[in-house]
């Protein structure tokens, strides 16, 4: 589940959307190395935010500390040359749960 659009935060020049954790253990640690993994072929700066706390994408401890359980509402921030790409994989990532993609 997904917003339908990217949005731009015109101030910050973030691309962003926002997922929903829909895997039964939330983004324990192997999801979470999945998805730093995928976010680390990206050359743009990549970010997770649940509720106020925003962390590094590409670091597989910063994911696990935002303890998102299943049914987390997470936005997904990226900026650079290639954001719309890496948010169109990592949303995919969330969109099968991480499993396949």
């Amino acid at each position: 589940m997904t917003d339908e659009s990217t949005m731009t935060d015109e101030t910050s020049g973030y691309l962003s959307r926002k997922v929903v954790v829909s895997s039964e253990n939330g983004l324990h640690a192997r999801p979470a190395g999945r998805l730093a993994q995928e976010a680390q072929t990206f050359d743009s700066e990549i970010s997770l935010v649940v509720d106020d706390q925003a962390v590094d994408a590409k670091s597989i401890l910063d994911i696990l500390t935002l303890a998102a359980g299943p049914g987390n509402m997470v936005e997904l921030r990226a900026r650079g040359a290639d954001a719309e790409a890496a948010l169109d994989r990592l949303e995919a990532l969330f969109l099968n749960k991480f499993e396949g993609a």
